[in-house]
């Protein structure tokens, strides 16, 4: 009994590994279809591509591998690096949401994308504590991912009736609230 479940772990664990290394592979992104706003320029940074929807039935096994990736990466850069990869993914996979009318989905990946995000500041602090050099090109592709992950939510919020707004007014706060500790860096 215990080899069959050896034997399921490592086939499960070579699959994920499969899947992660398909995902990192493709080099994909999103575009917005949406016309340009006159208030801001459209900002340049490609999203990846989301892979699984969370309305997939085997999205929970996308949840689980990416707890694991964060769980096993231990140096405060990469893993900093590692949140904003899917945070970004989860930007993208509530985009694609919102286009499918899933507006309660969406905002749980927008939450749940800001939540990713507003983890990096503290790891890349306890690096510089630590003596880890700090690349000023990836403070400028967080400050990118920041106005980024703002645009999508402006976007998804223009199609919301004014109750709507109100719950995602939170979700860009979070987003002002990571600006600030990213200029902090």
């Amino acid at each position: 009994m215990k080899t069959i479940i050896s034997i399921l772990t490592i086939i499960l664990i070579l699959i994920s590994s499969i899947l992660v290394l398909h995902v990192q592979a493709q080099s994909g992104s999103l575009t917005q279809s949406e016309s340009l706003r006159l208030d801001q320029p459209e900002v340049i940074y490609p999203l990846p591509y989301p892979g699984l929807l969370t309305d997939n039935p085997l999205y929970p096994l996308k949840e689980w591998r990416d707890s694991i990736l964060i769980f096993t990466t231990r140096d405060n850069v990469k893993k900093a690096q590692l949140y904003l990869h899917l945070s970004d993914k989860r930007m993208a996979t509530a985009l694609q949401l919102a286009e499918k009318g899933k507006e309660q989905l969406s905002k749980r990946e927008l939450t749940n994308a800001e939540n990713y995000f507003l983890k990096i500041p503290p790891l890349l602090i306890d690096a510089k504590k630590q003596g880890s050099g700090l690349s000023e090109d990836f403070v400028t592709k967080l400050r990118q991912s920041n106005a980024k992950h703002k645009e999508v939510i402006t976007d998804v919020m223009k199609d919301l009736n004014q109750a709507e707004i109100k719950t995602f007014q939170t979700i860009l706060e979070m987003n002002a609230q990571a600006s600030k500790e990213i200029e902090q860096l």
